[in-house]
Parts: structure tokens; C-alpha cells; sequence
């Protein structure tokens, strides 16, 4: 680590103790961008890697709710609204137990540098509460999100902040947003993304971040002249981006073998097929069941319980199961050095990330150095906020594209981000590494709209 490296993340350190996601996140940034800084003065004179680590506000708010049996819950709500230089604030919005603010503001900086790379007009930002929707019923679900747009409606708008999902955050959990902010505001307007068909919502959005995955793996994949085709592929998680990334998976003729949970994973050597697939969608989107329970539907499959206090130090089994092309999508810091071994050593040489910050920094380094083809999730995932940005605007004019539409500019999307990553890290030195590409082709964009921008 340069001395340059070592000054900036210490002060953001001290800034930002107890964030270890932000801090992760702010460092293989900053990592990338120390040959852009010394060939552009200009961003060094004007602070503008200093100010971007800087979220424009951050809010937080209580949310108090009434559960089922009249008791009172109070948990934690917060939008960290990080950068608008280049369009309104964008970015989900997650209910998980695990949210803090350290976590909310690594997704905010990502979100930065990921929607800059779409080439849409959106800066970005994120939120969430450490609220669970896990195990609440339909009505428990709808009084915290009430409560939760009560506060939230005077921070969004859509030329000021548009939320969109995240996990936790799914198509019902948006529309009870989307009621009460209507009520509240008597404005019926695109404030929020992925919205129902019905009523302002775009087709292929719920598809577009596991699609968007897949065609930026093809990409990758098409660099050394391969295809997706009979492709061996591991998938973690089994919500909405796991789930069409094996749609797509098996659309371009590849072989799919897991999906998993928080429990543990399933693995099918025959592969999953379209049927199966739709077990899977149901099972988790209607049932809300177990993935353990793919096994009984399909006995040849097997299953294995994972713990996840083990994977620090031994690594996550998933990744062992051996394939070709590894994708991502459950949550932070599933792939260690462990795991990023196991695949490379298994024969996988190309990792495309569907959740965010996937891969711990030991992990990215096994990938760079064994010369993987490795998507960082800010470029690989960016097909999510990309047809939100689509809804966007669709949203403003007031029309709705053809699914075919939508999916040819997702698809067209993810070719020009791949291409930018790609040409952006040949122009910087670094020929092949898409963690350089990403982050510098993503920092230019912004830095260069906050330079036109002045002291902002």
C-alpha cells in the first residue's frame, strides 16, 4: 500500500470509525485511482477524491410500528444521500437486521461510481432500516413501511431522490412505500423504481440485475473468445438476482448447479433446468420457504447446511463445488481468499458479481493475480439501477416500453459499461483488470461534473 493510500485511509478512518464496510469499499477505490490522480493535477488541487467520500447528508430517523399482537416496535431508518453531481440521488433501500450506517454508506459510495457508469444522469445514494421483513405478515410489513415514508417523504422526490429496492426490499414492500408517499404529498410521480406493472413500473426491472450480471459475464467471457454456453455455473442466493441470473443462465445454454440461503445450499449435477427454476421463484417468492426444500422436489439434488461464522476462517462450501464461471449474488464478503482459491483452482475463470462488494480484498486479489476475468459488482450488477433508470424515464414521459425494448437498452447497457471498463483500464496501465477500469472510468465522470460544478 503506497504511503498516498495509507495518509487518505487513515484519515477517513478517523472519521468514519467502526465502518469497516466503508472504509473496504473507500480503499480499492482509492487503490485504483492514484495514476489518475498524477495524470489529472486538477482533481488533487480541488480535493475531489476527499470531498466524494463525504456523503452530501446523511439522515437518520426512528420508525416506530405495531405489530400483529399490539406490541410496539421501534427500529432505525436512514437515507445517505452521497453525490448529485451528475443527476438526482439513486439507490435502494434495505431492510435487514444487519443494517448500519457503515453498511449503508459503503452501498452509497458504490452506488456513486456504479450509476456514473451506466451512463444515465444519476448520482447516488442508499437507505434502509434494520427492520425484517422475515417472518412479518403482509399487514406487519405495510405499518413499517407507512411509518418509514412518514419520515422519509421529505427527502425524495424525483428530481431530488429516487429509492428504489434492495434486499428485504421487494415489489410489495414498494408499493406500501409508494401508497403512503402518494398520500402524504398528493403527487402521483416516479419517486420510486420497481413499481408494479399497474401502476408506473417497468418491464424486465425485476429481471435486470441478474440479467445484467449474466451479459456482463458474457462479455468478459466473449474477450477470450468463449461463450456462456455449456458453462458450469455456481450461483449464491436465491432472491431476485440470483433467480434471473440462472434464467438468463439457462436462456444462453449454460448449466446452472446452485442456489442457496442463509441455511445452505443446494447442488444439482444435472443442472437447473426452467422447470426447477420456477420451484425456486415459487418457493422463495410465494412460499417464502426453504431452499433445503428444492431437495424434496427433486431428490438427485443434495443439499448442505452452511455456517456462517465458519466462512471467515475455512471459507463458504459453495464455492467449492466445481465450475467455470462463478456468480454472485447473495451479500457482502461472501467470497475470502479461501473461496477465491477454491474457484481458481477448480478450474473457474470468470466471476461476475450480482450483489454488491461480494469478494473481500484478499479475495480480489487471488482473481487479479491468477488473471480471472473478474467483474466488481459496481460494473458487473449496474443492470439493476440501469433499467431503474429506464423506469426513470419511461416515468417522465409518461409511456411504458415493450419488454423487448427494455431488455435490447439493458442488454446494449452492459456491452458499453463493459467496454468502458475495459478500454479504461488498457488506458491506464492496466490491460484486463475491470477493478481499475470500473473504478477510474466511474471517479472521471463525477470528478469532472463536481470540477464544472465549482465548491460545492
Amino acid at each position: 500500500m503506497s504511503t498516498f493510500v495509507k495518509d487518505f485511509m487513515a484519515d477517513v478512518i478517523a472519521k468514519n470509525p467502526e465502518q469497516k464496510e466503508f472504509h473496504q469499499a473507500v480503499q480499492e477505490v482509492v487503490e485504483s485511482l492514484e495514476t489518475c490522480l498524477d495524470r489529472h493535477p486538477e482533481f488533487r488541487k480541488a480535493k475531489i477524491l476527499d470531498r466524494m467520500v463525504e456523503p452530501e447528508r446523511v439522515v437518520m430517523f426512528r420508525v416506530p410500528w405495531e405489530d400483529d399482537r399490539g406490541e410496539i416496535h421501534v427500529n432505525r431508518g436512514m437515507r445517505v444521500e452521497f453525490n448529485s453531481a451528475i443527476g438526482p440521488y439513486k439507490g435502494g433501500l434495505r431492510f435487514h437486521p444487519s443494517v448500519n450506517l457503515g453498511i449503508i454508506k459503503f452501498l452509497g459510495f458504490e452506488q456513486v461510481l456504479k450509476n456514473a457508469l451506466t451512463t444515465l444522469p444519476m448520482g447516488g445514494g442508499k437507505g434502509g432500516s434494520d427492520f425484517d421483513p422475515k417472518g412479518k405478515s403482509d399487514r406487519e410489513v405495510m405499518r413499517f413501511c407507512q411509518s418509514f415514508m412518514n419520515e422519509l417523504y421529505r427527502h425524495i422526490g424525483e428530481y431530488v431522490d429516487v429509492p428504489a429496492g434492495d434486499i428485504g426490499v421487494g415489489g410489495r414492500e414498494i408499493g406500501f412505500l409508494f401508497g403512503q408517499y402518494k398520500k402524504l404529498t398528493r403527487k402521483f410521480e416516479g419517486v420510486l423504481t420497481g413499481k408494479g406493472l399497474n401502476w408506473g413500473g417497468s418491464l424486465i426491472r425485476p429481471e435486470a440485475t441478474g440479467y445484467g450480471q449474466v451479459y456482463f459475464a458474457e462479455e468478459m467471457l466473449k474477450s477470450r473468445g468463449k461463450s456462456m454456453k455449456g458453462m458450469r455455473c455456481v450461483v449464491s442466493g436465491s432472491g431476485n438476482v440470483a433467480q434471473y441470473a440462472t434464467e438468463k443462465v439457462i436462456q444462453l445454454g449454460g448449466k446452472p448447479l446452485t442456489v442457496s440461503d442463509s441455511n445452505g445450499f443446494i447442488v444439482d449435477e444435472e443442472g437447473i433446468n426452467a422447470e426447477k427454476l420456477a420451484f425456486v421463484m415459487d418457493l422463495k417468492n410465494n412460499k417464502r420457504g426453504r431452499i433445503k426444500e428444492y431437495t424434496s422436489k427433486y431428490p438427485k439434488a443434495h443439499f448442505q447446511a452452511t455456517d456462517a461464522a465458519t466462512f471467515a476462517t475455512k471459507g463458504n462450501p459453495i464455492w467449492q463445488v466445481k465450475c467455470e464461471v462463478a456468480l454472485p449474488g447473495a451479500t457482502q464478503n461472501e467470497i475470502n481468499a479461501v473461496d477465491a482459491n477454491n474457484l481458481v483452482k477448480s478450474g473457474c475463470f470468470c466471476v461476475s458479481e450480482g450483489a454488491n462488494m461480494p469478494t473481500t480484498p484478499e479475495g480480489v486479489s487471488v482473481f487479479i493475480e491468477s488473471k480471472t476475468l473478474y467483474g466488481p459488482g459496481k460494473a458487473a450488477n449496474a443492470g439493476g439501477v440501469a433499467t431503474s433508470g429506464l423506469e426513470m424515464s419511461q416515468n417522465a414521459m409518461r409511456l411504458s416500453w415493450s419488454r423487448e425494448e427494455v431488455d435490447q437498452r439493458l442488454h446494449n447497457i452492459m456491452i458499453n459499461i463493459h467496454e468502458n471498463c475495459r478500454k479504461t483500464a488498457e488506458a491506464y496501465g492496466t490491460p484486463g483488470n475491470y477493478v481499475n477500469g470500473a473504478n477510474i472510468a466511474g471517479f472521471l465522470k463525477v470528478a469532472t461534473s463536481m470540477l464544472d460544478q465549482g465548491l460545492v
